[in-house]
Order: structure tokens, then C-alpha cells, then sequence
């Protein structure tokens, strides 16, 4: 049962989602925290960070942690994984023609640039959901993220070298 339920749950989050995997955060919690309480706040924001320090997509990263996290196996990982991958893979496939064919089209040029607002909101909504009482942002971790930014922006640190800097910060300052 609980595979059925990963998987409906991930199926939800992966048709409902626009703006790929920061603009999903705010509703794989919202589903996994929330409505399903699999995991507490604490632990979806441990995974978030996992989930961004592993190459490949945060989504589909955190779906899979998630997955295993629930059940305690790799089919679980691979159920939400799968969940989340198929509406996007039958969309693409549905429309693949059809975008070449009326790409040209302004309303069609109208609705995309009517996502991207949408998307950037749901991208902050995301983060905004991440900064409660258990997680709320420390000085520390605002230093960290201003030398990170500066480094980055600035300097053009490469961004492999300023993951290991900000995680042998972290473990120094906390």
C-alpha cells in the first residue's frame, strides 16, 4: 500500500509542477510533511540539502531519498522516482510535434512567458516554506552563504571548490 501511495503522491507532484525542482519543493513538502507526515520539517530540510549537493536534478534527487527514506528499500526509491519522471516524459512526448508545429504561435509564445512569473514564485515559495522554527537561518549560515555568493559571483570560484569550502565551514561553525 505504501508503494501505491508513493507513487500517487509523486505522480501528483511530478504533473503538477512547473518550473522544474526548486518550484516543486514547496509541494513535495506539502505532500511528504505535511498532508502524509513521513518525514518531519527537519528531516525534509536535511534531504533538501543532500539533494542539492548530488549531481542531477534536486526533484528527482529528493524523490529518490524520499522514496527509500519511506519504505527502507530501493524500490521505493525507484516507485517515486519513476512517479515523478512519467507525466513530464508523456507530456514532452505529447507535444513534442505539436510545439514545432505552433511555436510561431503568439499565444503559445504568451502562455510560456506566462509561466516564467509563475515559476519564480513558486521558487520562492519553496525557499520562504524552508525557513521555519527548526530551520531558521542563523548568522553562521548567512556568513557561509555570502562568502559562497562572493566567491562564486565575484571571484568565479569554481562552484565544486565552494561546496567543499561551505561544507568544512559548516562543520567547523556548528
Amino acid at each position: 500500500m505504501i508503494y501505491f501511495q508513493i507513487f500517487l503522491t509523486y505522480l501528483k507532484i511530478g504533473l503538477f509542477s512547473f518550473g522544474g525542482g526548486y518550484a516543486m519543493l514547496s509541494l513535495i513538502q506539502s505532500e511528504v510533511v505535511d498532508k502524509h507526515a513521513w518525514l518531519t520539517s527537519r528531516e525534509f530540510a536535511d534531504i533538501i540539502a543532500i539533494s542539492q549537493m548530488t549531481p542531477g536534478p534536486i526533484g528527482i534527487n529528493s524523490a529518490t531519498y524520499i522514496g527509500y527514506t519511506v519504505t527502507g528499500n530501493v524500490v521505493g526509491s525507484a516507485v517515486a522516482t519513476f512517479a515523478v519522471c512519467l507525466p513530464s516524459f508523456i507530456i514532452v512526448l505529447l507535444i513534442a510535434r505539436a510545439y514545432a508545429k505552433f511555436r510561431e504561435n503568439r499565444y503559445v509564445e504568451r502562455a510560456f512567458s506566462a509561466l516564467r512569473p509563475v515559476t519564480v514564485g513558486l521558487i520562492a515559495s519553496a525557499a520562504l516554506m524552508l525557513m521555519n522554527r527548526e530551520n531558521f537561518i542563523d548568522y553562521k549560515s548567512v556568513i557561509i552563504f555570502v562568502v559562497a555568493f562572493v566567491l562564486t559571483v565575484f571571484f568565479k570560484v569554481h562552484p565544486i571548490l565552494v561546496i567543499v569550502l561551505a561544507g568544512v565551514s559548516g562543520v567547523v561553525l556548528y
